[in-house]
């Protein structure tokens, strides 16, 4: 796939390096502060915090030092910006290529289309979302609440090493979903599945979630066939990264690897030639109107 030296797109919030405790994960626990500052502004602590840093600048010590005292590690550990491998770095400017060209496919399909944000995080981000924390764990994922897509770029290691699935078109396919289901907020369609699950069983609230799932793996596949069309970047073998992607993600054959049983009633997202079939319908069509994964009565 041919991505580099493309547009970047500028909806990227990139939090990496600061996923976890007070000040993005390298600053002070402000509960380690506590007994410092009732030393400090008792009128002994004063007259000997004034000593000792009088004694430290004398002595070309930095007084920075005092603080590690009562916090544990070094302040210049604790301050050093995030440092991103070039691997990493690489992922990242992919990434924002790739939701520039959602843009510029989703602007011309559907009048006042609202760009989404993405969120580069890593770990666990503190700040969360309107949808709760944002955890590498939990993989990729879109919450309506701030319209923002949530993104470890992490995940895309695992899909190559754990799942089996490499590529840069494999990962395209992942960024595409998740705009998908910015689309179905946009539509309406998540928002009113979302409303069903107090009303429906849990059996039959899966079976509605399966279809949600299948219409963003459609969606993300007529964004691949609209970006390809309008910049011919595809080489040979990347549709069938995507296509074995949607697949290693299907929830039979996670299930399987997971080393339990089948489960159909639980299955949330489909099984993987379901997955496979509707991003390639999506692929191949390019026809939005042709996703109606809620009016089909074989998916």
């Amino acid at each position: 796939m041919k991505w580099q030296g493309r547009r970047k797109s500028s909806n990227v919030d990139d939090r990496r390096g600061s996923s976890g405790g007070f000040g993005g994960g390298r600053g002070i626990n402000p509960m380690m502060l506590i007994p410092l500052l009732r030393m400090l502004f008792s009128k002994t602590g004063l007259i000997l915090v004034a000593v000792v840093v009088g004694v430290m600048w004398l002595s070309g010590t930095n007084p920075l030092m005092l603080l590690q005292q009562f916090t544990g590690g070094s302040p210049s550990s604790q301050l050093s910006p995030y440092q991103a491998t070039d691997a990493e770095e690489e992922l990242a400017d992919m990434s924002k290529v790739m939701l520039a060209d959602t843009e510029d496919v989703w602007n011309k399909l559907l009048d006042g289309y609202r760009e989404p944000t993405l969120v580069l995080f890593t770990g666990n981000l503190q700040s969360g979302s309107a949808c709760g924390f944002a955890s590498a764990a939990t993989g990729p994922f879109y919450c309506p609440g701030d319209e923002k897509l949530y993104l470890d770029l992490s995940f895309f290691e695992d899909m190559a090493t754990k799942l089996g699935a490499p590529g840069d078109f494999a990962q395209a396919y992942v960024i595409g979903h998740e705009v998908g289901h910015h689309i179905q907020h946009l539509t309406g369609i998540l928002d009113k599945v979302h409303a069903m699950r107090g009303q429906l069983s849990e059996v039959e609230y899966n079976k509605l979630n399966v279809r949600l799932e299948l219409q963003a793996d459609f969606y993300a596949g007529v964004y691949l066939h609209h970006s390809n069309k309008a910049l011919g970047y595809m080489e040979d073998g990347d549709i069938d990264e995507a296509l074995n992607a949607a697949s290693a993600i299907g929830d039979d054959r996670l299930q399987k690897q997971a080393g339990g049983r089948v489960v159909p009633d639980s299955f949330t997202h489909g099984t993987s030639a379901q997955r496979a079939r509707w991003l390639k319908k999506g692929f191949d069509t390019g026809d939005i109107n042709q996703g109606n994964t809620f009016d089909v009565e074989t998916l």
